[in-house]
């Protein structure tokens, strides 16, 4: 059973400690400590040059509400055609209208921008009310795969959820479990949820990714 680890990292730093602890993919962010935000052009063209593994950059101009303004929108557009020069991997955002639903308009003109990059849509799909409905929405709106805790403030305690949306999801979209994972308990979230693909931070201990690693193995 291969587990995919994607290590979100907001610095240089921290995006070679990930790939040195072993991480699949990198989710590189500015600004960690609000969920992550766009990191800087200068930020995405150093740790491209640096890592050889798939970096995925966040399109997100704020902290706070997942919903935005025109102007927002179109600043997020700018920055998907950016990271794109930069040659992004992918990309990964989160849209909500004022009801707290996915905002089907603007994700498909960001889609749009985003080309044949996959997207991954972010924890922002643990405040929508009807999960299973909008992971319908987002399968139809061609979305490769979601990060969640389930809507519980770890993925642990979101496992159950987290299941249900793998099997509903099928080989349609791909589910990827984040929030408090960690090495001593990274094998039994697989083996609750059925998940593939687990985000961690990393910070700047690459054994955090490494001990992940290790223990997916064993488990």
């Amino acid at each position: 059973m291969t587990v995919v680890i994607e290590a979100a990292v907001e610095s240089l730093a921290a995006a070679l400690a990930a790939a040195r602890g072993g991480a699949d993919r990198l989710e590189l962010c500015a600004n960690l400590d609000v969920g992550g935000t766009t990191p800087s052009a200068e930020l995405f063209a150093a740790v491209k040059s640096r890592v050889d593994i798939p970096v995925f950059a966040m399109i997100r101009p704020r902290g706070g509400s997942f919903i935005y303004t025109a102007a927002e929108r179109d600043a997020m557009r700018r920055d998907i055609a950016l990271v794109r020069q930069y040659e992004a991997d992918g990309i990964v955002l989160g849209l909500l209208d004022e009801r707290s639903r996915i905002d089907t308009t603007a994700v498909r003109d960001v889609l749009g921008d985003a080309g044949d990059l996959p997207v991954t849509f972010h924890r922002a799909f643990d405040e929508i009310a009807d999960r299973h409905s909008a992971l319908d929405t987002l399968i139809e709106l061609g979305i490769d795969r979601v990060l969640t805790s389930g809507g519980a403030p770890t993925a642990l305690a979101g496992a159950e959820s987290i299941r249900a949306f793998v099997e509903h999801g099928g080989d349609a979209i791909r589910i990827m479990a984040g929030g408090g994972v960690r090495a001593h308990n990274a094998g039994d979230l697989v083996r609750r949820t059925g998940v593939r693909e687990l985000h961690a931070r990393c910070e700047l201990d690459p054994a955090r990714i490494s001990e992940m690693r290790q223990a997916l193995e064993s488990a």
